[in-house]
Formats: structure tokens, C-alpha cells, sequence
């Protein structure tokens, strides 16, 4: 039977002493994901990996103290990173690319520039560079991303375009295809975890590593996929960055939100894969 995101088995690396959980299947270079706040393996729209690994080995993974991950989720994000290269060592993998979404977006950018002899190619997905952005998060991403217990309606907000149609039918599609192997009691629900995740992203606000100055002289190529309204990290963040970053290619995708992947699963996995290829 092929191995598929709804049936790839989870295994578990010993990492600083905590068993972190993962799962690895499909064919090609190592592609590592980042995900999300509050994500864990399984809110990975399954499409857009099974689609990802026609060309690409997918390696999923849920952060320490998250999902079915053993520890605690550290409060810098530059730790949080060096989960992804101890795993790639775990696995025997020597360069690897590497693709985070929002919040795993700030951490894969950790994990490239802290790698740059091992990271072959980097996708950001919703997400915005490192150091200070001039526009803030909305309310409305705070008012639905903080509530215990996450519903479609909250979706539609947080991850989608809710003044659309067509992209509310697309948050019931990527809703229903996720619930298929989705064990929500895993998913992070308390402020105490929320709170880590906020101060991680801090970090890479005050920027002291000037991984944001990076992107100057960072000569491997990164692929930046956004929605045309992000609530959570405006697309238009990345604009000061595009002539100072030679390596960036920025795509965006109408009528979308914060998770375009989802809303565009073929579209988006189309993209990445001739990017990747």
C-alpha cells in the first residue's frame, strides 16, 4: 500500500533527551516542514503533501512539548530551529530543504541562516520576514487564533479569505480533507503554550543575529508564497525586502488568506515542486 499522509506511520528521534514525533514518506531530496502556531502534523492540509510528495521526501515533525513531541517549546526561536538539523542528523540527511508556515516561516528562516552549508533551498509560506515589519497583526487573527478549541468558522478567519465565497469553499474542502487523521486533543489549547510561541516570535522581531540583513548575501534561493490578505503577517512586509533580498522570488495568490496552501493546494504544491525541482 502506498504511504500517504493520512497513513504514514509516526515515529519518535531522541533529541536533547525529549522523543520528538515524526513521520517520513514519498520520494526525492529531504523536505523538512515547519508548521504553524498551534500546528501539529496532522493540520497539515493532506492533499498539499501527498501532492508535494510526488517529487519531494516529506519529513513532518511536531515542536518540543507539542502534538505528540516529548519536552518543552522553547521560548527563542533560534532553539526551537535546531530541532529541524538534529533531526535531519537523527535521519542520516546532509542537506535538506526546508519550507515553514507563519510561525514555522520565522523558524525555517532561523534554520536556514543558521545552516546555510546544509539548507539547499528554503519556501515561506504566510509569514514575514525577520526584525521590525510595518504592519502589525490584525485583531481579528488574535480574536479567533486564542480561543482553546479552533472551529471552522475561526478558519475562515484565520486562514482563509471569509469576504469570499470561493475561498470559504475552499476552507470546507482543506477542513474536511485535515479532519480525516486529525486528533484535536494534540492541538496546543492553553495560554501558557500560546504565550511560548508569542515570545519566540518576539525574538525574531528584536532580530540580534540580523538574519533580516542576511538575505543580502544569502545565496541560497528561497520562494516566498502569500495570500493577498494575511491577517497575521501582511504581504506587504516582504515588499523592503524583495530588492535587497537577490535569492527571493515572492508569489501571490489572490482571493487568500493566511493559508493559501490550503485554499490552492495543486496550485501552490505546482509552484513549489518546479521551484524545488
Amino acid at each position: 500500500m502506498k504511504t500517504t499522509a493520512l497513513n504514514a506511520e509516526t515515529k519518535f528521534a531522541e533529541i536533547n533527551n525529549n522523543k520528538i514525533a515524526y513521520r517520513q514518506f514519498g520520494s526525492g531530496a529531504p523536505l523538512f516542514f515547519v508548521n504553524r502556531f498551534r500546528g501539529i502534523m496532522d493540520t497539515w492540509d493532506p492533499l498539499f503533501l501527498d501532492l508535494l510528495a510526488e517529487k519531494n521526501t516529506i519529513i513532518l515533525f511536531d515542536y518540543p512539548g507539542i502534538g505528540s513531541s516529548e519536552g518543552e517549546l522553547p521560548l527563542d526561536i533560534v532553539e526551537v530551529a535546531n530541532t529541524v538539523p538534529a533531526l535531519a542528523d537523527h535521519l542520516g540527511i546532509d542537506k535538506f530543504n526546508v519550507l515553514g508556515w507563519s510561525y514555522g516561516g520565522l523558524v525555517a528562516q532561523a534554520v536556514t541562516f543558521q545552516n546555510q552549508e546544509r539548507v539547499l533551498k528554503t519556501v515561506l509560506i504566510g509569514t514575514n520576514p525577520p526584525g521590525e515589519n510595518a504592519i502589525p497583526i490584525e485583531q481579528v487573527f488574535f480574536d479567533h487564533a486564542l480561543k482553546p478549541i479552533n472551529d471552522l468558522e475561526d478558519e475562515y478567519y484565520l486562514f482563509f479569505e471569509p469576504a469570499s465565497e470561493k475561498s470559504r469553499q475552499a476552507a470546507q474542502e482543506s477542513h474536511d480533507r485535515i479532519g480525516q487523521r486529525l486528533e484535536r486533543s494534540l492541538i496546543p489549547s492553553t495560554m501558557e503554550i500560546f504565550q511560548r510561541y508569542i515570545a519566540g516570535s518576539g525574538t525574531m522581531k528584536e532580530d540580534k543575529l540580523n538574519f533580516r540583513e542576511g538575505y543580502k548575501t544569502l545565496k541560497s534561493p528561497v520562494l516566498v508564497i502569500s495570500g493577498d490578505h494575511d491577517i497575521s503577517f501582511a504581504t506587504e512586509n516582504w515588499f523592503p525586502l524583495l530588492r535587497n533580498a537577490p535569492t527571493m522570488q515572492h508569489i501571490i495568490l489572490n482571493d487568500a488568506g493566511h493559508g493559501p496552501q490550503h485554499q490552492y493546494p495543486e496550485l501552490t504544491a505546482g509552484y513549489i515542486n518546479l521551484f524545488l525541482g
